[in-house]
């Protein structure tokens, strides 16, 4: 298969390489960035997100792609700072199946834009390349600067769909799910919008 990578203005969504874990880790890993995401990562976790994520690239196509900044001496030049992609929802109690989209971004990298670039790259990908119906994200109500980015990507949030967590990661919360449509996407791009 083909190595996967787009481009946006300033940022590149692309496959995962050995040596991205380490410093992946390293700025992700943290107190703030684990906050609403059941904490700190021990190594066996670490270690089973990453196989996870590898084998969402090899059985579907597309994963929670590493992004990484242009080498363009903008802020972050160069740098991994996080994942941003599309996966199948897997939450056993959940839409299982439905297009996912989600990111996590490290703190240096937080405010800049860049998690809504890398968002909106992402679901144009799920409508585009791999003609999703729908996308969903989720997360828990907490997190208003998670799920605040999903309102500002025009996704509609869908109360009737929360459902209580069976992972690890929102440690039995409930979870809440935004939608976006394909038509709702559609009219977005009508509309030229971009903000």
């Amino acid at each position: 298969m083909a190595e996967f990578r787009h481009e946006t203005e300033r940022l590149i969504l692309r496959d995962w390489r050995d040596e991205d874990w380490e410093p992946f880790w390293r700025h992700l890993n943290t107190p703030n960035v684990t906050r609403f995401l059941g904490g700190l990562a021990s190594a066996e976790y670490r270690q089973r997100t990453q196989d996870r994520l590898m084998q969402y690239q090899r059985d579907l196509g597309h994963t929670f792609w590493a992004v990484e900044r242009h080498q363009d001496g903008g802020h972050l030049s160069g740098e991994i700072l996080g994942f941003c992609g599309l996966k199948r929802c897997n939450e056993p109690n959940g839409p299982v199946g439905d297009f996912e989209a989600g990111w996590r971004l490290r703190e240096d990298a937080w405010g800049k834009g860049y998690a809504k670039e890398a968002a909106r790259a992402s679901l144009d990908l799920a409508f585009q390349r791999f003609d999703a119906p729908h996308a969903i994200a989720l997360t828990v109500d907490a997190n208003a600067p998670s799920w605040g980015l999903m309102e500002a990507l025009g996704m509609e949030r869908r109360p009737e769909m929360d459902f209580e967590d069976s992972a690890s990661w929102a440690k039995g919360e409930t979870l809440i799910v935004y939608r976006l449509t394909r038509a709702q996407w559609e009219a977005q791009r009508s509309a030229g919008d971009d903000a």
